[in-house]
């Protein structure tokens, strides 16, 4: 397709501000979501992105249906636009840093372990001695936050798995035992352990794909001799260990889950764990950062935190 070319003579040029509105659009894929998070009315935020696309010549944004998304041109814009905002936060951070001010946002990610069973608890010590700092934190599988991670939306993950990718910056953090979880009313229920051929011959229930949990158990079944996953009766998969632990609870079958994302139903008896006999399973969870990037002030004090609580025995996973 031809390129258009604008119509009048001036550079092309673009302040922070358009940028902005322009990232929120393509990231809620609506003028009006956007327009409620820049704080302005939806006619505004379309006559800017209008303007916009008129000094550069090109179409920015698509409609398909009551979605935007942006074009060719758009997907160029919003990677660079991405960029330069997060200059311009590290910027301002770094100077607030300088003049001895502690206060803004830090995205961070969990995946669902650590998202929802441990940073939670972290994040309520570093609050109250951080009170002006807010932390939003978004909680998806392994794959999803070192995506996101990788993309710039979030400045830190934790993950329940090794990464493979260069770009990423590890740090081990916890260590957690995968075990397994029967209902209380289960045959097994009165057992310690149980065979590797035991298990592969009950109905198993299994975490979705991109899970941390689900790399770390696949690995062990191998390494035991098995063909991974695929030696198991999997009679479903669901996408997060509340999703497995109700299914458990339910009768729909048995799962090797985190010990401590079962830790409540363990204490209340809803749920009775077991190890499978001559196989302990333990992994780490780690945190991770862009290599690429540099970190804002405030999230150096997060990570600062975040390594220190790690290896306080009162920030055990069992006691935190």
């Amino acid at each position: 397709m031809k390129k258009t070319t604008p119509e009048s003579t001036q550079a092309v040029d673009f302040d922070l501000r358009q940028l902005e509105i322009f990232r929120k659009v393509v990231e809620l894929e609506s003028f009006s979501k956007a327009a409620e998070v820049v704080f302005l009315a939806q006619a505004s935020v379309s006559e800017r992105i209008a303007n916009l696309e008129n000094m550069l010549g090109l179409k920015l944004l698509d409609r398909l249906g009551r979605r935007v998304v942006p074009t060719k041109a758009g997907e160029l814009l919003y990677k660079h636009a991405l960029n330069l905002l997060e200059m311009k936060r590290i910027a301002c951070a770094e100077m607030e840093d300088f003049l001895g001010i502690r206060r803004g946002e830090i995205r961070i990610g969990g995946s669902t372990i650590p998202g929802e069973y441990i940073l939670p608890r972290v994040l309520g010590l570093f609050g109250r001695k951080n009170s002006q700092i807010t932390v939003t934190l978004v909680i998806a599988d392994s794959a999803e936050i070192e995506n996101r991670v990788l993309e710039g939306q979030l400045e830190l993950g934790v993950i329940g798995r090794k990464t493979s990718q260069r770009s990423l910056a590890t740090s081990p953090l916890w260590q957690d035992e995968l075990v397994i979880a029967v209902p209380s009313g289960h045959r097994w229920a009165k057992r310690e352990e149980v065979s590797l051929e035991e298990l592969t011959q009950e109905p198993f229930i299994l975490r979705e794909s991109g899970s941390g949990t689900l790399k770390t158990l696949d690995d062990y079944l191998r390494a035991a001799g098995l063909e991974g996953i695929g030696s198991l009766r999997i009679i479903a998969r669901l996408g997060t260990s509340t999703a497995v632990k109700e299914g458990i609870k339910a009768g729909l079958g048995v799962s090797i889950l985190s010990s401590l994302a079962m830790n409540t139903e363990f204490e209340t008896g809803l749920l009775k764990q077991l190890k499978v006999r001559g196989l302990r399973m333990t992994r780490s969870f780690y945190m991770i950062r862009d290599k690429r990037r540099t970190p804002s002030p405030l999230c150096n004090a997060f990570i600062d935190f975040l390594i220190s609580s790690s290896k306080r025995k009162s920030l055990h996973l069992q006691g935190m």
